[in-house]
């Protein structure tokens, strides 16, 4: 099912969640490596959690298990959007950080959040839009050590989830 038919249906939210903690950047960049393993395009992936927490470092894992290189990967805070091609898969990286979407900020967005790239939205809270996705959830824990929690907002994510939590085994 595309992801435009899915976002009209009513989807249930997700009770299971997926906890992974890591303790280093080099293992931030490693779960999303793994989490890119599993991505097939057509993604919406939304992040949240602190400044500084580690989503723009999630996102460059991300980008390296699709192909791009990950040094390419800055945050788009004043940009809104950056596109990484090159890889296996286009990657979106958006971040609502300094914007606070209206409806025309969302139509604008669309071709990202529900194209056949992968799209990774930072502060996706500040998108206001119930739709499915797969939402990551990353807190300080301790200097180095980050808390991440993915909860899946639909069908497709919940597939997704649970093939993620075997990925991810060494990080529990």
């Amino acid at each position: 099912m595309n992801r435009v038919l899915e976002h009209q249906q009513p989807q249930p939210r997700a009770t299971s969640e997926v906890r992974v903690s890591t303790h280093s950047e080099a293992e931030t960049r490693a779960v999303g490596v793994a989490l890119a393993s599993l991505l097939t395009g057509g993604e919406l992936i939304g992040l949240s959690g602190e400044l500084g927490a580690g989503k723009t470092c999630l996102v460059r894992g991300i980008a390296q298990g699709l192909g791009v290189a990950p040094q390419k990967v800055r945050s788009p805070t004043f940009t809104l959007v950056n596109e990484y091609s090159g890889g296996r898969l286009p990657l979106y990286h958006i971040d609502l950080y300094r914007l606070a979407a209206t409806d025309m900020d969302r139509m604008a967005l669309r071709e990202y959040l529900y194209g056949d790239g992968v799209c990774v939205v930072e502060w996706f809270d500040r998108l206001g839009e119930d739709t499915p996705h797969l939402h990551v959830h990353l807190t300080f824990v301790g200097e180095n050590e980050r808390l991440f929690v993915a909860t899946a907002h639909g069908a497709r994510y919940a597939e997704l989830l649970d093939r993620f939590e075997g990925t991810v085994e060494q990080w529990r």
